[in-house]
């Protein structure tokens, strides 16, 4: 089965005045087609980074990402852009929404940028939009939606274009617990049933559990938690102790 996302050797480093930050060290991981990854890790370990690299809106220093087996190294800005397009959603922890669209626009844009018609555009959005129980609320503006619509708008749109990837950053780290079970639910519903590929941050241990398999980030490295083989890695790091404790 081939992977259908690919991180091999990727390094980042930041510079901080005259010291440097690594946040990714040599890190490698694999993700096969219908798999749905957590990506675990405390604040600041470099998730978002991570992900933001595998969905190509960030650059390693060194290493590569391959999706859906291209290699994306040698790709300009517009290839990548189409790539992203065609073939990745992508949820951050703050929806992002246009406050003067309405949520059936917001979920139209990357559908007209793909160069659908509007009337198909409008038939799409409004079709995901159902399917994550909006049905009633398309042409309400994000201020007139609670944050656990606003979070579901967010997740029709990365999902209107029917990606092969999905790449979520806490999707539901900023809703209250009832809010976050439900918006998580509606996500790994709509993944498991396109079998879609997901590789989803999340610092909570129960929507992490509910997961296929679970990957921490822990001094640069993604080491997968679930191989008991890696036990002895995360025993030897202070954040590995906690989320062994925590996960």
């Amino acid at each position: 089965m081939n992977n259908v996302l690919e991180l091999k050797n990727i390094c980042k480093v930041f510079k901080q005045g005259s010291s440097k930050i690594v946040i990714l060290d040599n890190a490698s991981f694999s993700i096969k087609k219908g798999e749905i990854v957590a990506l675990i890790g405390p604040s600041g370990t470099g998730k978002s980074t991570l992900l933001y690299i595998s969905g190509l809106l960030d650059k390693a220093n060194s290493g590569d990402v391959i999706i859906d087996s291209q290699n994306t190294k040698k790709l300009n800005d517009n290839q990548k852009t189409k790539l992203r397009l065609q073939k990745i959603g992508f949820v951050y922890q703050q929806h992002n929404l246009f406050p003067d669209f309405s949520a059936v626009e917001n979920v139209m844009l990357p559908l007209l940028i793909s160069g659908k018609s509007k009337k198909d555009a409008f038939d799409i959005a409004s079709l995901h939009l159902d399917k994550m129980g909006l049905v009633n609320r398309l042409h309400h503006r994000p201020a007139e939606l609670s944050g656990g619509e606003q979070q579901r708008v967010a997740i029709a749109r990365s999902l209107a274009n029917s990606p092969m990837l999905l790449l979520a950053d806490e999707p539901t780290g900023n809703l209250d617990p009832y809010n976050s079970e439900m918006v998580f639910e509606n996500l790994l519903n709509r993944v498991k049933r396109d079998n879609m590929t997901a590789f989803i941050a999340t610092h909570n241990p129960i929507l992490a559990k509910k997961m296929d398999r679970r990957v921490a980030l822990v001094d640069g490295k993604l080491i997968d938690i679930d191989d008991k083989d890696n036990l002895s890695l995360l025993h030897n790091s202070s954040i590995g102790k906690k989320m062994l404790e925590a996960f």
